[in-house]
């Protein structure tokens, strides 16, 4: 009975592909998993610390809707120096439970019934549902391995319509790994800027560049801040998944118009989270950011192990250069990627993820996780390899 009262454009959305097989593995003994994005640092001490000692001291209180004006002020202060991206911490940057919510916040505050968001593909599994939770009609820009799973000119200009409102952008990119250089972003923008289009640029992953390129935001291009919302935490980069705080900073009419959604829904993130993040960027520019350096330099021996080992296999993989996964083809087996990641979870207990859990381009890959230590990581190479030498037994 209770399902007449259930939203269709809810119910028309299928669950995370990503949580499945994670389930799934959580059941077995043994099991391996290359499945969840999670970094396998533990968040460190000096961070946990400044939470533990706001507790002790009593500070259960809510915060200003925004967060904390300290902590607003850090990241302003991170934004420049990192990024060269300007933002007044008053007005121009909320901070929001995760990510996750700032996303969702922007796409409820500017979305209105038939407009359209495009959305790259493959890309992080949220985008495409919550464009559609919020109203919207979410549009895939197909990329791929050929050109680097980046946006072109061309394919940009070929999906865009009378009816397109913004382009969801998140590079680094989970789950591919590709990265969008300043030659590549400059070669958009003109795009962008004569479609008059609103860019949602989530940058969570943007400590995780390697190759000695640091990671250049669209917001920071001549022409580009206030047509831009950069979004983006602490998860990735300072191992801080649990304490879910992430923000987003915008011009000062898009912040205020997010913040009154964040204020009915939410009403502030939680104080000992904040306090950590203030923590964790205080420290890091004081010190180099050298947590952020050793987690990341771990991550590239990883990437460059994991890369090999399936180009060892047989099997091609395009060269991550940011976040902390891989996207092999799996092509060559002959399976889909759903048939693959069964098979190979059953058979090997190693969890991959499906290419189209993260969009229909997707399909003929699998994602794998390399933000695990190296043991299991080797382990499950030997499984991978030995699932793909008996495929035909």
């Amino acid at each position: 009975m209770s399902e007449r009262f259930l939203s269709p454009r809810v119910t028309a959305v299928p669950p995370s592909g990503i949580r499945r097989f994670f389930d799934i593995a959580g059941t077995m003994k043994g099991a391996i998993s290359l499945g969840v994005g999670e970094p396998d640092f533990v968040t460190p001490y000096h961070i946990r610390n400044a939470a533990m000692d706001s507790l002790l001291d009593g500070e259960t209180q809510y915060t200003p809707n925004r967060g904390l004006l300290s902590l607003r002020t850090e990241i302003a202060g991170y934004l420049s120096r990192r990024y060269g991206t300007e933002y007044d911490p008053e007005t121009e940057i909320l901070v929001t439970v995760g990510a996750s919510e700032a996303i969702d916040l922007i796409l409820r505050a500017i979305i209105e019934p038939g407009d359209e968001v495009l959305v790259p593909d493959p890309c992080y599994v949220s985008y495409a549902p919550c464009v559609t939770f919020a109203g919207g009609e979410p549009v895939p820009l197909m990329t791929d391995a050929e050109n680097g799973f980046r946006l072109t000119p061309d394919l940009l200009e070929q999906a865009i319509t009378e009816k397109t409102k913004a382009l969801i952008f998140p590079y680094p990119n989970n789950p591919t790994g590709a990265v969008m250089r300043r030659e590549h972003l400059e070669a958009i923008i003109p795009v962008i800027e004569r479609h008059d289009l609103l860019v949602i640029s989530d940058e969570i992953y943007s400590e995780l560049t390697y190759d000695g390129d640091s990671h250049v935001s669209i917001a920071s291009l001549p022409g580009m801040r206030d047509r831009t919302v950069l979004i983006n935490g602490f998860s990735k980069a300072f191992a801080m998944t649990g304490w879910r705080l992430g923000y987003a900073c915008a011009d000062k009419a898009l912040i205020g118009e997010m913040n009154k959604i964040h204020q009915y829904a939410i009403m502030c993130a939680p104080r000992q989270s904040q306090v950590a993040a203030e923590e964790a960027l205080r420290t890091g520019r004081e010190n180099g950011y050298r947590d952020i350096v050793t987690m990341r330099d771990s991550y590239d021996q990883r990437r460059r192990l994991m890369v090999d080992a399936f180009r060892q296999m047989g099997l091609s993989c395009h060269t991550p250069e940011g976040a902390f996964y891989c996207f092999p083809s799996i092509r060559e087996t002959g399976l889909t990627s759903e048939e693959f990641c069964t098979r190979l979870l059953r058979t090997e207990k190693v969890v991959c993820v499906p290419g189209p859990a993260f969009g229909p381009s997707g399909e003929g890959h699998i994602r794998c996780c390399y933000a695990t230590g190296l043991k299991q990581l080797n382990e499950a190479f030997t499984r991978i390899e030995h699932f793909i030498r008996h495929l035909g037994d």
